[in-house]
């Protein structure tokens, strides 16, 4: 999340509670992160409180029962290998497809009071994707849990990992240019239109021509993509097994999870941005005071007239917090009238409460201990980067290939010293 603040209820019903659910599932490996470059994308001209934010923020997941034993909670930016993946990401990321994402565009329309005509927040998706797939491995799946509003950006992961993945993963392997191999490798470069030039040589292979037909066959086949050229020559087994496909990086996929309805106070989605939330560090006092101005349904104008329950922001809360015979005395109180709105707020933020009273005494806490907050932050971070960097090093071998040109200039030197001896 970003660390723009105290996070609220709609944050717990709509993330961290699910969060939660997954770190205790050993069949899950979670990474949980603060998103402060993410902050950056529409708040880079005054960060004086990304910060402090992200301490709160922090605080409020150990409160919220995240747990740095079962989960790796970490700050984007102290794995700085997130930033070399979004760049890379970046190369091969066309422009049309950001300029299309919705929100991307919504927000350029209402937001007038910052200026956000920059790279950093056109790129925000891209960002986005190293993220998450920083923390891919080879043949794993790599889940996203999200709401069906997300469900739009991960596939939007999903297309620019796939391109990524279109110019990296193939290649030819090495038995491709032996010489008993000869005709196979004609056969494939010439099923790939690639330029004739390229298709006659001497062997043994010289290593810069080497390099010249894998990146002549990879451009070409790139056009139609690899599926399809295995298709269309799927009859010559031996021709495409002198090809090698390893996908640099797992696509990601959503993991839909049912959130409840959670309004704000004024009916409107819960926004620290509207002031219409709940934080989780609310005093009593405060809870009580906001909970009794709350929105209710606009058909009860006086005491005495019924309402309806299913369209009252107060009822949805009486849901997530109160016992099942308090929601029937509100259902029915409020259909027959028997029950006033002011009568149905207290009753809701007695239980509202008692649910956050919990959460509250963890957060003071941990609020007690800055330092003890920062000692998590810094620890799970060095772990985050450990799997961030295993990763970063499978993918620049991927784009530059420096260990393998590094054994090739070995080798080369090792034989031209053969050959003087």
């Amino acid at each position: 999340m970003r660390p723009t603040g105290r996070l609220h209820i709609g944050h717990y019903f709509g993330a961290l509670q699910n969060w939660v659910r997954l770190q205790n599932d050993p069949s899950y490996d979670c990474f949980y992160f603060i998103a402060d470059w993410h902050a950056l994308t529409s708040d880079y001209a005054d960060t004086s409180a990304v910060a402090q934010n992200s301490i709160e923020i922090m605080t409020d997941y150990l409160a919220a029962g995240l747990d740095p034993q079962k989960s790796i909670i970490f700050l984007q930016s102290q794995v700085p290998e997130h930033a070399e993946l979004h760049l890379l990401l970046s190369m091969v990321t066309p422009l049309g497809w950001l300029e299309r994402v919705p929100t991307y565009k919504e927000a350029l329309e209402n937001v007038k009071d910052k200026d956000l005509h920059t790279y950093g927040f056109l790129g925000y998706p891209v960002l986005q994707t190293a993220d998450i797939v920083i923390y891919s491995r080879e043949g794993t799946p790599l889940v996203v849990p999200v709401g069906e509003d997300q469900v739009t950006h991960i596939e939007l992961s999903r297309e620019i990992v796939r391109r990524f993945n279109m110019y990296y993963e193939l290649a030819l392997i090495d038995a491709a240019f032996e010489l008993r191999n000869q005709y196979l490798l004609q056969r494939l470069l010439m099923f790939a239109y690639v330029p004739k030039e390229l298709q006659n040589f001497t062997y043994p292979i010289r290593t810069e021509t080497r390099g010249q037909v894998e990146s002549a066959f990879r451009r070409s086949v790139i056009q139609d993509g690899w599926a399809n050229f295995a298709e269309q020559y799927k009859q010559y087994k031996d021709v495409l097994a002198l090809v090698r496909q390893q996908p640099v990086l797992e696509e990601p996929e959503a993991m839909l999870t049912q959130t409840p309805r959670i309004p704000g106070l004024d009916g409107r989605k819960m926004s620290k941005s509207y002031g219409n939330a709940i934080t989780l560090s609310e005093t009593d006092a405060d809870i009580r005071a906001k909970t009794k101005v709350m929105v209710t349904d606009p058909a009860r104008k006086r005491r005495t007239d019924p309402g309806n329950p299913d369209v009252c922001p107060v009822y949805d809360w009486h849901k997530l917090f109160s016992p099942p015979e308090t929601l029937k005395w509100s259902a029915e109180g409020c259909r027959t009238a028997g029950i006033g709105c002011i009568e149905c707020k207290a009753a809701m933020a007695d239980n509202l409460i008692k649910w956050i009273a919990p959460i509250r005494e963890r957060r003071v806490e941990y609020e007690k201990n800055p330092k003890r907050v920062l000692e998590l932050i810094d620890a799970g971070s060095k772990r985050a980067r450990v799997e961030a960097v295993k990763t970063m090093t499978r993918v620049r071998e991927a784009v530059f290939g420096w260990e393998k040109k590094r054994t090739e200039v070995e080798l080369e030197r090792s034989n031209q010293a053969g050959s003087t001896d």
